[in-house]
């Protein structure tokens, strides 16, 4: 499965196996999270059979049943940090989907393990995605039309046209999509969000989105 395929299987999945990762997944997983670490500056971590984080038995909406691993998003804490968490943490969630395992990005409805996580001087941990064997291959996601979502000032091209198609498969907090991109010149691209739930989160996953599908060759971010 190439990464194409797995933004199309990605669904956000709540409902998991009770079933440990085999070692192997766990092994490719964590090669990955090393990598981006080592790239982006930021200190993910892999939480294994760890069932707390979701125990919350008031939890109603978004509530995740039977997970018990998860990444931990964690970094430096300065401007670019829910942003980057995005990006990364997309990657990493793709990355997971090739290895057959379902994944949901966790905002709020989850505890905060700080016994468990990480977290060094000058870092905030920001956010959870859970990882497992899912139950089912969860739900797709309603999508908006590409007219609201891409900008030009005249022909968009097609890389452009499939960057923003990748994008509208992100995942995105409440399913808000408060993303666009602009095409300025032939090949500089502006990513703009508005201000809502996550929203640089989301915009960061966005961002990651429209880069596989339009090929970093083909633009450059203004």
């Amino acid at each position: 499965m190439d990464t194409s395929e797995a933004m199309k299987k990605r669904h956000s999945v709540r409902d998991y196996e009770d079933k440990p990762l085999e070692k192997d997944v766990v092994e490719k997983l964590q090669k990955a999270i090393d990598e981006v670490n080592a790239e982006s500056g930021l200190h993910i971590q892999l939480v294994l059979d760890e069932p707390e984080a979701f125990n919350e038995e008031h939890l109603s909406y978004g509530r995740i049943h039977g997970a018990k691993n998860y990444l931990a998003l964690v970094g430096p804490d300065d401007g670019d940090l829910e942003e980057k968490c995005g990006f990364y943490g997309e990657k990493l969630v793709l990355e997971a989907v090739k290895l057959g395992l379902g994944t949901c990005w966790v905002g709020s409805t989850y505890k905060k393990m700080q016994s468990i996580i990480d977290v060094c001087e000058g870092e905030r941990f920001l956010l959870i995605i859970a990882l497992g064997y899912g139950l089912n291959d969860g739900e797709g996601h309603a999508v908006k039309s590409l007219d609201s979502t891409l900008i030009a000032d005249g022909d968009m091209p097609d890389w452009f046209v499939k960057g923003g198609e990748a994008a509208l498969l992100a995942p995105t907090a409440m399913n808000q999509q408060k993303f666009q991109f602009i095409l300025h010149d032939a090949n500089k691209v502006e990513a703009k969000t508005y201000r809502a739930y996550f929203c640089k989160t989301d915009l960061g996953i966005a961002k990651y989105h429209f880069e596989e599908g339009a090929g970093k060759g083909n633009f450059e971010w203004v």
